[in-house]
């Protein structure tokens, strides 16, 4: 089984190894790593660190996908390191991607079974053997099917951002029931889209503010900001549908 490095350095891309070091990005206690690249901002994430982990030339950055899975999403130059001018604690590196690597970014995927630290010298031993090479780069995802929808809010953004055509193409037209969850309390909130306003204009208002109005989704996102909140479906019918039914619907231990 061929290893990351001497895959990337047989497909062309340059850099020094002995001085490279590995990120292992992985939940912060804020945010997914997953989420935040497929919002196409993992690079500046990346760059605000909490300590000088990236004192060397170049770093392989992977992201955690659970069970020893990681993916490949570049290697980046450091080309230097200031204070963070929003968070004096922090450092905050400038950074580059280094070229000819688009083509390999989000494909490839890796194993590696983590210790606790997230940033490694990349030395000999660490061979990373490719598990996997996608066709396609790693995306959100298809809409996975109106009973089958479970999604973060940043997730929920990434949606309603780029306007993925499988999600838009599914929900623009629909109305009905859905489900808000507090993941680090396990309450509800349900709610509905009916009258003049269907689902997909209903969630990019959340996708924007991330409470829809609602007083107690408001107090959640002040206490614990987005990184709790995850919606799912319940319900749904298509708009020239009547729906006696909206009006009544009540799963267990609703919040709103």
């Amino acid at each position: 089984m061929i290893g990351l490095v001497d895959f990337l350095t047989a497909s062309g891309i340059t850099f020094n190894a002995q001085s490279t070091k590995v990120h292992l990005a992985c939940w912060n206690g804020h945010e997914h790593p997953i989420d935040v690249y497929f919002a196409g901002k993992f690079q500046g994430w990346q760059e605000n660190q909490t300590k000088r982990n990236f004192d060397c030339d170049h770093v392989l950055s992977l992201i955690g996908l659970g069970q020893s899975r990681w993916l490949f999403v570049g290697i980046y130059d450091i080309l230097g390191r200031g204070v963070h001018p929003n968070n004096p604690d922090h450092h905050l590196y400038t950074t580059q991607l280094r070229p000819n690597l688009d083509e390999l970014m989000g494909r490839v995927i890796v194993e590696h079974i983590r210790t606790r630290q997230s940033y490694i010298w990349l030395k000999p031993e660490i061979k990373l053997p490719i598990l996997e090479i996608r066709g396609r780069k790693m995306t959100v995802g298809e809409f996975p099917g109106y009973n089958a929808v479970l999604i973060s809010h940043a997730i929920l953004r990434v949606i309603t951002q780029q306007v993925v055509p499988s999600w838009h193409a599914a929900m623009k037209n629909i109305k009905g029931v859905y489900l808000i969850t507090d993941t680090s309390t396990g309450k509800q909130y349900v709610g509905k889209a009916s009258g003049d306003v269907g689902i997909w204009q209903r969630w990019c208002s959340y996708a924007d503010y991330g409470h829809g109005g609602n007083v107690k989704l408001k107090a959640l996102l002040k206490e614990k900001g987005p990184s709790t909140w995850a919606t799912s479906s319940i319900q749904f019918w298509r708009s020239p549908t009547r729906m006696p039914r909206i009006m009544t619907f009540s799963p267990a231990n609703p919040t709103g």
